[in-house]
């Protein structure tokens, strides 16, 4: 059923705010990697992504007053 509200798509806007901070930030982090020989960037990246994912859709679905 369709929500009265409007907000059918908003589980996939959330989904794809999470996925695409780990892929752009873990996909930095691999790249810095390769670069550098290291391997801590990829975890830091990831973590990173993943964090500033869930604070965009806490931004933008969190309580408005």
């Amino acid at each position: 059923m369709s929500d009265p509200k409007g907000n059918d798509g908003d589980g996939l806007t959330a989904l794809s705010l999470i996925l695409s901070g780990l892929l752009l930030y873990g996909g930095l982090g691999w790249a810095v990697d390769r670069l550098c020989g290291t391997g801590w960037f990829l975890p830091v990246g990831l973590i990173g992504g993943l964090a500033l994912g869930v604070f965009m859709v806490i931004r933008r679905f969190g309580a408005s007053s």
